[in-house]
């Protein structure tokens, strides 16, 4: 059975799992970028671990503008395919690839000049600022690495080839582990460049999987091929169509750098130990987050083609069974973080101070894990169909709306344990508007579908 088929007739749960679970371990693998160097720069001093984890915000937003750019080609070939379109979706590798260069250079020249200022915000320290900016400008000015992986990634989950992304960032994080240590601290004859060293083993595993990914593409592995382009293929319409849902995207993945800066500010006015324990729960979430947004890879062309077929049947069932397989997701990871929390912080530190007041939060912040699951879901339906505002709405809910707010009132009513309650609240009320919007969405859908009479 083709891609084309498949997407719109193989039965949906064995087509779920088919489409979700390589990007499942591809987004597993591709959070161990960073989680690794933190595990790493760790052994070196805690105020590596710091530096690393002030310059992450930066990186999320590089993550932030590739992951967005790419949803909105993605979602834009599975809907020209569904609705049989076949020029269009064609025509889309090559407008991709030259969008991705333009990405690149308008990123890497903006984040370079932003890096100091935005370093000093959260430290005086100059050993500190030093290490900051040595990872932050390497990171940074190679992201194009980066950029071309997500792209490759993106054009190939859109027509349901899902192995492939995996072994790229498969290849990449590979090399990322294996060169940490030798480029942190120096082995096999290698100079030890500490937290520079770190940056240097991140962008080569990068720019190997990016090249990996623009060569698969270029063969043809994602069933389109890859046309000389022309300006002819850049329409009006086309990018209205691309960052009609890139643009809302972006801004849903960056929403976690400013969530992380918010939140930051609040918890200094307690303790450096504080800010250090949610920048670790910050990495350790990723473990419960990542396959959930892999989930949402393999989800998304399955809910966009048959959106463009007019399928709503199949958008329901794929709804459902997504959430099922989402919840049954959080639910471990929550039940992990209330039984062995200490265990699971001791990854990165065994401080005692940090390891009391992280057990504390660990089991507070879990208890939003279940139902973040029915907002991730929600958001990512959205987008697929193309309607990338009520996605953006739902997440400024989660990381903005509420949560800021929330930590700051809970702040001074109830100290340290109300700023990580606030996390789960924003959960919860977001699960219910996010339910409310879903249901007015497919019942606008089933009305538009019925006859008339």
């Amino acid at each position: 059975m083709n891609t084309e088929s498949s997407l719109g007739k193989a039965p949906m749960l064995p087509l779920i799992v088919r489409m979700a679970v390589p990007p499942m371990f591809s987004m597993l693998l591709q959070s161990l970028y960073n989680i690794v160097d933190s595990i790493f720069v760790a052994r070196l001093s805690s105020d590596a671990l710091q530096a690393v984890s002030i310059i992450y915000p930066i990186q999320n937003l590089s993550l932030a503008l590739a992951v967005g750019a790419g949803v909105g080609v993605n979602s834009y070939i599975a809907r020209s395919l569904g609705a049989g379109d076949k020029e269009a979706a064609e025509n889309a590798p090559a407008v991709s690839m030259v969008l991705t260069a333009v990405h690149y250079v308008l990123l890497a020249a903006l984040s370079c000049l932003c890096i100091p200022a935005f370093v000093r915000m959260f430290t005086d320290d100059p050993a500190i600022r030093s290490m900051c900016l040595s990872y932050g400008y390497i990171v940074m000015a190679f992201s194009f690495g980066q950029l071309f992986h997500i792209n490759a990634e993106k054009l190939l989950q859109a027509t349901g080839h899902m192995t492939a992304p995996l072994v790229m960032v498969l290849i990449g994080c590979l090399i990322n582990v294996v060169l940490d240590p030798i480029m942190i601290f120096g082995l096999l004859g290698f100079p030890a460049l500490g937290v520079a060293g770190a940056a240097i083993a991140t962008v080569i595993g990068q720019i190997v999987s990016g090249a990996v990914g623009v060569w698969l593409i270029a063969r043809g592995k994602c069933g389109l091929p890859l046309k000389g382009f022309r300006r002819s293929m850049v329409t009006r319409q086309v990018l209205r169509q691309i960052y009609g849902v890139a643009l809302p995207s972006s801004m849903l993945m960056a929403l976690p750098s400013v969530l992380v800066g918010g939140l930051n500010r609040i918890l200094s006015g307690f303790s450096d130990m504080a800010v250090t324990v949610f920048g670790v729960y910050y990495k350790l979430q990723t473990f419960v987050y990542m396959p959930v947004n892999g989930l949402v890879q393999g989800l998304r062309p399955v809910i966009a083609f048959n959106y463009g077929a007019g399928d709503l049947k199949r958008e329901k069932a794929s709804i459902r069974i997504s959430l099922l397989i989402s919840v049954s997701i959080m639910a471990a990871g929550a039940l992990l973080s209330q039984l062995i929390p200490v265990p699971v912080l001791r990854i990165f530190n065994s401080d005692p101070d940090m390891l009391s007041m992280g057990e504390t939060a660990l089991r507070i912040i879990s208890i939003g894990f279940i139902p973040s699951a029915l907002s991730l879901i929600v958001s990512a339906f959205f987008e697929s169909i193309g309607k990338g505002l009520p996605s953006l709405s739902v997440t400024l809910l989660r990381q903005l709306v509420l949560v800021l707010p929330l930590a700051l009132l809970l702040s001074r009513t109830s100290g340290l344990s109300g700023v990580w309650a606030a996390l789960p609240a924003a959960e919860l009320l977001t699960a219910v508007c996010s339910g409310a919007v879903l249901a007015r969405e497919l019942k606008g859908q089933q009305k538009a579908a019925s006859p008339a009479p």
